[in-house]
């Protein structure tokens, strides 16, 4: 299938390593062009000369709790390849803990960027995309059940797959898309962290994989290829949806 992504161009935040920077990959090898941002100036250096550097990749050193930092990637995209078509909106997982144990400040920090920092950035590209235009925000599948250990995400993705229904509502009549992604055990670097609290990773793995269908952790690719469909041309009638990414984990219909 032709996805429709030659020269179509992409911000992405948090993407200068697991399931942001999986999207940028399949993003770009299917032809299209991203601008990348994250918080660490050389992890963005380190990203963007591996997707192929300035012709293809363009990176931003900049934090989603920010207001600005919306602004200067539609800038960005504008200045650099002179066109937007879409963002993938992906933010670090806040800190473990249960709901109760977590303190104000913690739960402040993470909604300053998890989720009022997702919020704008949607507000600010879903206002600058042309008709044809996608967003999908990395979400969890702690959107639909919550998870072990996880309180504030348990707290605050809820909220912003409401946020996305919302938004879908509002720009649709524009012909812009917005889907919200649930992405369940990946192994990226905050599964790694996950695991290793627990003293033992390897036995923290192999429970995760026992109560997956597929009875195994997904590899980032898998997401970035269902993040890559959705934002493309080929998903043109996808729109207001929360679409798992989990291997099955999650038991609602």
């Amino acid at each position: 299938m032709d996805l429709g992504l030659t020269d179509r161009v992409y911000v992405l935040t948090g993407a200068s390593r697991g399931l942001g920077y999986a999207t940028a990959q399949c993003l770009v090898a299917d032809g299209a062009r991203v601008v990348l941002s994250a918080r660490r100036p050389d992890e963005v250096a380190a990203a963007t000369a591996d997707l192929g550097g300035p012709d293809r990749a363009v990176g931003i050193t900049a934090d989603l709790a920010d207001p600005a930092t919306p602004g200067r990637l539609v800038e960005a995209a504008h200045r650099h390849f002179g066109r937007l078509d879409g963002a993938l909106v992906s933010v670090g997982g806040p800190t473990p803990g249960s709901a109760a144990s977590v303190d104000d400040e913690q739960w402040r920090q993470a909604f300053e960027t998890v989720f009022l920092g997702s919020v704008r950035m949607v507000r600010t590209v879903a206002a600058a995309l042309p008709d044809g235009g996608a967003i999908a925000l990395v979400l969890s599948t702690s959107a639909r059940g919550p998870v072990p250990g996880l309180g504030i995400s348990n707290g605050l993705r809820p909220g912003l797959a409401g946020v996305a229904k919302d938004v879908a509502d509002e720009y649709g009549p524009r012909g812009v898309r917005v889907v919200g992604l649930l992405p369940g055990r990946i192994l990226t670097d905050r599964n790694r962290e996950l695991f290793a609290a627990n003293g033992d990773p390897e036995q923290a793995r192999a429970e995760a994989e026992a109560g997956i269908p597929l009875r195994r952790i997904g590899d980032p690719a898998e997401f970035g290829r269902v993040a890559a469909f959705v934002l493309s041309p080929a998903a043109s009638y996808l729109t207001g949806s929360t679409i798992p990414v989990d291997g099955g984990a999650l038991r609602g219909l």
